[in-house]
């Protein structure tokens, strides 16, 4: 069983799909007139209805002979909220990283003790003449 954010994300992958969505936002619409800007055909317009019927992106209704389209908000909210979580994530992860960033630059800065002490030299003995 595939779980409904796959099957999302899946129906989204197609460029088609996602332009037909972006139709939909400006309302519903039948499968001609969904067909209308492809160069492709009706059949496969339904073919990519049913892709996105099966996501729960869209519903189709019955008006008279007629099936439009209606665009299903909630379902892309699914994959905003699946998006926000991973921003949080990977903010959150960058803000770690700079942390670290920062701290080895200040340790860079800080002046370097050495590891022993130099010895000075002695000075060299004096002759008795």
């Amino acid at each position: 069983m595939t779980d409904a954010l796959s099957l999302t994300f899946a129906a989204l992958a197609d460029p088609t799909r996602r332009a037909i969505l972006e139709r939909l936002a400006g309302g519903d619409a039948s499968v001609s007139e969904l067909a209308r800007p492809f160069a492709i055909s009706q059949p496969a317009i339904s073919k990519h209805l049913k892709v996105l019927e099966a996501a729960g992106l869209i519903s189709r209704g019955r008006a008279a002979q007629a099936r439009p389209a209606h665009l299903e908000a909630a379902q892309l909210a699914l994959v905003t909220e699946w998006l926000e979580r991973c921003r949080r994530n990977w903010h959150e992860s960058f803000d770690k990283l700079d942390d670290y960033l920062k701290q080895l630059q200040v340790d860079d800065e800080l002046p370097k003790r050495p590891a022993h002490k130099p010895k000075k030299p002695k000075p060299s003995p004096r002759r008795k003449k």
